[in-house]
């Protein structure tokens, strides 16, 4: 499969190392351009640059790894039909307030869903840290294999990221759809702890919609 990623932070690299590993073709792309990504280049054999518009054009599936107030910045035509894999958190401080976020009326998911309506979204690799998705990825049947969160509304497009996941690396979870997906946003049970599928299907189950837990959880 070939793989665009929109965002080359540590998220979208450590996915990008972990694809090309697994046998797929992946291009990263950021909002400075190719010429930016000479140590992308460098340090990650096999992945090709491009930018974020060739990035989109080129997966068949897509990443989208950026800060979540700048997901409007991509043009919903670029993604239309594909899958995009939505890897958003939604920090305040950083990002700004959003009231319909704070007010718990919606998913980052769903504002992202409604944003690329011609797209299938699913919400994945936003509840693990960088490091620990190359430093946690188990071979199939491993005993201490990590279990990740997926939420999607499209069947096929869920299965399709789930395959991806076992592929890398990691079993899964099915989280539900898209408005289910707060239980797997910043401050919930299951939001960066490695779990393995039992015990990240009880996080998923404790996390309650209008208590967020403390950072040091």
């Amino acid at each position: 499969m070939k793989i665009g990623i929109i965002g080359a932070g540590f998220i979208g690299r450590a996915v990008a190392q972990l694809a090309l590993a697994a046998g797929h073709e992946v291009m990263l792309s950021n909002s400075r351009g190719p010429q930016s990504m000479s140590s992308v280049l460098s340090g990650i054999r096999g992945v090709q640059v491009g930018t974020a518009q060739e990035a989109a054009q080129f997966g068949e599936s897509v990443l989208l790894a950026i800060p979540f107030e700048h997901y409007r910045s991509v043009p919903a035509q670029w993604l239309e039909g594909k899958t995009v894999m939505d890897a958003n958190n939604y920090y305040p401080n950083r990002d700004g307030h959003i009231p319909v976020l704070d007010r718990f009326e919606t998913t980052t998911s769903r504002l992202v869903a409604e944003h690329l309506s011609q797209s299938k979204v699913v919400k994945v690799f936003n509840a693990i840290l960088a490091p620990d998705l190359t430093q946690d990825a188990r071979t199939r049947g491993a005993p201490d294999r990590r279990a990740l969160p997926v939420a999607a509304d499209d069947p096929a497009a869920k299965a399709q990221v789930i395959a991806l996941l076992d592929e890398i690396g990691f079993d899964a979870v099915d989280a539900g759809g898209l408005d289910e997906s707060w239980r797997f946003e910043r401050a919930k049970p299951a939001y960066c702890i490695p779990l393995d599928k039992e015990g990240l299907k009880a996080a998923l189950a404790a996390a309650e919609r209008q208590v967020e837990l403390p950072a040091r959880w």
